[in-house]
């Protein structure tokens, strides 16, 4: 039963919540529009001019800050009768401030991001008065921006009475992200519901998603089925909020013994949940993710050993022991028993022999990647040595390969004390490739101090930022200070600033070499693309003849057999024109695996550049 509204309305015309309510009422079964209903026309104008972010919050600062700072003392100072109750707001006065706010609003031109970040900033001298301003706010208000100002009070100060009306007003798409941060403190699984209603794709997620808003249980299991069977392929905040609307772990201790996709699938969707390569990991975000983790762990043991499953284990795995979710309020022992179950699993005999035999090498291409990934990575995980303290081994670097089924591809995690640097101080972004990182010598130090890029948003450093420190020798002992990031993105982990890190520095470039000269988490065409890189490096003459340099050395991202070599040239000039004036042209050269050692690929390759003007290569593949 939903909620009446008793508290008077501002105006005559109608408050969002109770169109919203209309909408929903009217919707067949409780179902909920992909995407939200559309706001009904403002009450007011808004103006059209534009206005900078500083200027815009600096306006609603102002307006603000008086009326949602005021303190409530029960005496009935308004118009109202008052309650009477010292500490209880006078009703007629919280009405009084919601209209005034209105009134200041009309004439500014904000968005709702203006509002989120002005009202988290200020406080409250009296959260009874503010929450209740909130309160009517939400119930009553007729503005948009309003209406956002009493959900992002409610963000800080919400309580349970005010789930029904922030579910409710979540189905109004421009305001479901608001009605979303309030519910998340309050209720993670209408919260998700509400942010799946708006955002889900999909016939699989949309049959979910219906299901759970009316009510259908014993539809449930069935559409969630469906979901967790394409789970590689949602994005990581779709996974969380799939987990969370679903109270994945909760069924997961519930289910019956033999019900292996929901055991896979809710491994897929963990694995999805700690994706660093976009944005933030959002196991971070997810109150749950401990206790989904555990559930997740006491069933893997149930799982038939097949190719599938195995990744699926493994893949987790390789998250508690190096990725993001290592960062989680664990407990002592509790992340540490959960890794030691998963490796009892995978060292049985019946999944050993997975590894043992599998596909020819002229069978099923993505399978056989799958299971050289496996081979290569099955100890990774399981190793002790990543959680050293002391000043001696402070530091691991380690490259990590991630299922090959899954979007992200390579990523150089750095674990200081044992705990993951990037996701910890950065959130925008997984760290960058091995190659970037390790094999152009970057993390050395030397006595000249050098700033050395780690991590850089999905999007680039001009859009999002980038995480910067910087290195430097210091007798015995090399540190890293001096830190440039943006602000981390809102998660469970609380903002803090970056200490600066000293490494005993015979230990430090111990660690770097080591990490420098492993290559066993390489595969053949990415071995090859190293060498080829090694190779410019070491002889840059070989391109400089050709007035080319190299772009980018790597895989292709969808056939990682396959190397690419990006070279940046010259174009030939035309009659008349200088080779200066020339325009800059790139070439792309692919190196298939035929069978033959990356080394020899490799200096084949290197041979070819020496020998052949790259700009007649012509997009070939390179045979010989």
């Amino acid at each position: 039963m939903l909620p009446p509204v008793r508290i008077p309305a501002l105006s005559p015309a109608p408050s969002l919540y109770a169109c919203a309510l209309r909408l929903l009422r009217a919707e067949p079964d409780g179902r909920l529009p992909e995407g939200g209903y559309a706001l009904p026309d403002p009450p007011e104008r808004r103006p059209r001019t534009r206005t900078s972010w500083k200027s815009a919050c600096a306006a609603l600062t102002e307006a603000l800050a008086p009326l949602t700072s005021r303190t409530g003392t029960g005496t009935g100072t308004g118009t109202g009768t008052g309650t009477g109750v010292p500490g209880v707001p006078d009703m007629a006065d919280v009405a009084q401030a919601a209209e005034e706010i209105h009134l200041r609003l009309a004439g500014l031109s904000i968005r709702g991001g203006h509002v989120q970040s002005v009202v988290t900033g200020l406080t409250p001298a009296d959260e009874g008065w503010a929450r209740a301003l909130g309160r009517c706010l939400t119930r009553t208000g007729t503005s948009p921006m309003a209406v956002c100002v009493g959900l992002a009070l409610l963000t800080r100060l919400g309580e349970p009475e005010d789930i029904p009306y922030l579910r409710v007003l979540g189905r109004l798409g421009d305001l479901a992200d608001h009605a979303v941060r309030a519910l998340d403190p309050l209720d993670s699984p209408t919260a998700a519901l509400v942010w799946l209603g708006h955002y889900a794709r999909g016939p699989e997620l949309r049959g979910l998603v219906d299901a759970l808003a009316a009510g259908e249980e014993s539809a449930v299991p069935g559409r969630l089925e469906a979901v967790l069977r394409k789970a590689s392929e949602v994005q990581p905040e779709t996974a969380r909020r799939v987990a969370e609307a679903v109270r994945l772990a909760d069924l997961l201790r519930a289910a019956r013994p033999g019900e292996a996709g929901l055991v896979a699938g809710a491994g897929r969707l963990l694995r999805r949940m700690s994706s660093a390569n976009d944005d933030r990991a959002e196991v971070l975000a997810c109150p749950v993710a401990v206790g989904l983790f555990e559930a997740f762990a006491v069933r893997a043991a149930e799982l038939p050993p097949t190719l599938d499953h195995h990744a699926i284990l493994l893949s987790v795995a390789l998250e508690l022991h190096s990725g993001p979710s290592r960062l989680l309020e664990w407990g002592t022992g509790r992340r540490e028993a959960l890794l030691d179950g998963l490796e009892s699993v995978l060292r049985r005999p019946d999944w050993r022999a997975l590894l043992d035999g599998g596909p020819a090498r002229g069978g099923d291409p993505a399978e056989r990647r799958r299971l050289d990934w496996a081979r290569r990575t099955a100890r990774q995980p399981f190793r002790r040595d990543a959680g050293c303290t002391g000043p001696a081994g402070r530091l691991r670097i380690e490259a990590t390969v991630l299922d090959p089924v899954d979007p992200d591809i390579v990523e150089t995690r750095i674990l200081i004390d044992g705990s993951p640097l990037v996701p910890a101080a950065f959130g925008r972004g997984g760290a960058h490739a091995p190659e970037y990182l390790l094999d152009s010598g970057r993390l050395r130090a030397t006595d000249e101090p050098r700033e050395v890029q780690l991590a850089e948003a999905y999007c680039t450093e001009g859009c999002c930022g980038a995480l910067h420190v910087t290195i430097r020798r210091d007798g015995d002992h090399v540190i890293w200070s001096d830190w440039r990031r943006p602000p981390p993105p809102p998660s469970l982990l609380p903002a803090r600033e970056l200490p600066e890190y000293r490494f005993e520095a015979a230990a430090y470039d111990a660690e770097i070499a080591r990490a420098e000269n492993d290559h066993s988490w390489t595969w053949p065409a990415r071995r090859t693309a190293r060498l080829i890189a090694a190779g410019l490096r070491d002889r840059p003459d070989l391109l400089t003849r050709w007035d080319a340099e190299p772009a980018w050395i790597g895989t292709v991202f969808r056939d990682r057999d396959r190397t690419a070599v990006s070279l940046r040239c010259r174009a030939r000039p035309a009659a008349g024109q200088s080779g200066e004036d020339a325009p800059w042209q790139y070439v792309m050269w692919h190196i298939p695996e035929d069978g033959t050692a990356p080394e020899d690929r490799a200096a084949a390759a290197l041979r070819r550049l020496a020998a052949v003007d790259p700009r007649t290569y012509g997009g070939g593949d390179g045979r010989r």
